[in-house]
């Protein structure tokens, strides 16, 4: 067998549906590393080593009967620990779903394992993926492979992290402004927000729920195809996934297509670093030299995303959180008979800081009086970023940006300083308040070698186009 490493998911799946390779020794390898660089890293807090060798047992045998290939057989996937999988915990990296197991798999983890995938361990991450450096985990903090004493980004950071270390091929993460693209930009691998419905948020746990999605993370555009195409698609029990029609992604990632690329002239102002404008515009004069046309556009209310995203990010959290009580499920602390008293007990011991802040953020902007003033205006404004990225597609097919305004920072630059840490996600979340798919693709370093990604959107469903030019960057790097 090929070192492990080296090889990519359909790599993988060809060798094991072929019978040349073993997933039982995949998975074996796989779960070696994510104990020993995993554990160095602190990307995972469950390993789901009894499972993933049944499954693995389970696959080899199939092979052998000569049954109709899994697309991805017997390759190790990892998954964020706030997506639901029986006999695990999900934890959301929080203190208050100690002992909480799920009694259902999300219906992302029932797609993957149908199509052959090997389950490995469920990854850290921001608390209740509310993040952007993996600081805030009640784990513990996850480290950049890059460079250990670098953050790998948020929330996501344990997914990308397991990826770039290459413990496994494909993780999945969850995307609420940014989550799964900016940590792939730190990390240096592929990171994509799909549409807004493309895939079932069923058993993901719910932080905003007009903003949630499921992400996927990958070192490859071909793999980044054959992921998403496995796991896309209307679920009857997520009444927000849609019934889109979906092309054959694996097959049709390469393209000779001359792709019309926006650039927003409002995404290349002050705050941008200069070393990753500069890997963008690289980027931009390559991709001309192809044959790819570039022109400037506007999208004049993105220099508001970032305020209104916290609006309807710490509201939607407000009452999402608002079930985490100590009555059902996961920690519960005394309150002398008092079952208030209870409710305060628990969710003061059982949250961290990052999601107090949130919390009594989303409850004053939903509280009476305020309501008008910030939820609903900035739900107005919302809309308009939406409008802002429709009139754009009419006149482009992508659009191109930067994924951050910086590389990655140190660890515990910026845990005091909650503002600057928000303006990491400042070119990622108006993707989300307008739910179209986006992704970022690693092009260059800055001089010390840190990894930049830069960023396409692509409209609705139009997810296609982003693997074709990820794949299409690949080549030029």
């Amino acid at each position: 067998m090929a070192d492990y490493k080296s090889l990519s998911a359909h790599e993988i799946a060809a060798g094991v549906s072929g019978g040349k390779m073993s997933a039982v020794e995949l998975t074996q390898e796989a779960l070696k590393l994510a104990k020993t660089e995993g554990k160095e890293l602190n990307a995972f807090i469950t390993i789901c080593e009894e499972k993933a060798i049944q499954q693995a047992k389970a696959i080899d045998a199939s092979a052998k009967k000569g049954t109709k290939p899994q697309p991805l057989a017997g390759v190790p996937v990892a998954i964020k620990d706030n997506i639901s999988y029986t006999d695990y915990p999900t934890t959301c990296a929080s203190h208050i779903l100690d002992g909480y197991q799920p009694p259902y798999n999300a219906t992302v983890v029932d797609r993957l394992i149908d199509a052959g995938a090997v389950i490995i361990g469920k990854t850290n991450l921001d608390e209740f993926a509310m993040g952007s450096s993996n600081e805030n985990s009640y784990y513990g903090p996850v480290k950049n492979p890059i460079d250990h004493s670098l953050v790998p980004g948020g929330s996501s950071g344990g997914s990308i992290a397991a990826v770039a270390q290459k413990i496994v091929p494909i993780a999945f993460g969850s995307e609420t402004g940014g989550s799964v693209r900016q940590p792939a930009s730190f990390c240096g691998v592929l990171g994509l927000k799909p549409t807004y419905g493309a895939l079932s948020r069923y058993g993901l746990v719910a932080f905003g729920s007009s903003l949630d999605q499921i992400g996927v993370v990958t070192r490859s555009a071909q793999d980044m195809a054959l992921a998403f195409g496995v796991v896309a698609g209307r679920d009857e029990n997520d009444s927000t996934s849609v019934a889109f029609d979906r092309p054959n992604y694996a097959a049709q990632f390469v393209t000779n297509k001359k792709f019309k690329i926006g650039v927003p002239k409002e995404y290349f102002a002050e705050g941008l670093g200069p070393e990753v404008e500069k890997v963008v515009r690289d980027a931009i004069q390559a991709l001309e030299k192809q044959g790819h046309s570039f022109v400037e556009i506007s999208l004049p209310t993105s220099e508001t995303g970032i305020a209104v995203y916290y609006i309807v990010a710490c509201a939607e959290a407000s009452s999402n959180l608002a079930r985490y009580d100590g009555v059902k499920y996961g920690l519960r602390e005394s309150g002398n008979e008092s079952l208030p008293a209870m409710y305060s007990n628990t969710r003061a011991k059982g949250f961290g800081a990052e999601v107090k802040r949130r919390i009594m953020l989303g409850t004053y902007v939903l509280s009476s009086g305020y309501y008008d003033a910030y939820y609903l205006k900035a739900s107005k404004v919302r809309e308009l970023i939406r409008r802002d990225f429709e009139s754009a597609f009419a006149k482009v097919d992508l659009i191109i940006s930067p994924t951050s305004p910086t590389p990655a920072f140190k660890l515990g630059e910026k845990a005091t300083d909650p503002l600057a840490m928000y303006l990491s996600d400042i070119y990622t979340v108006s993707a989300n308040l307008a739910s179209i798919c986006a992704i970022s693709i690693p092009f260059g370093t800055v001089k010390d070698g840190r990894p930049v990604g830069v960023q396409f959107s692509a409209p609705w469903f139009g997810e296609l186009s982003l693997f074709q030019m990820a794949n299409i960057l690949e080549k030029l790097k």
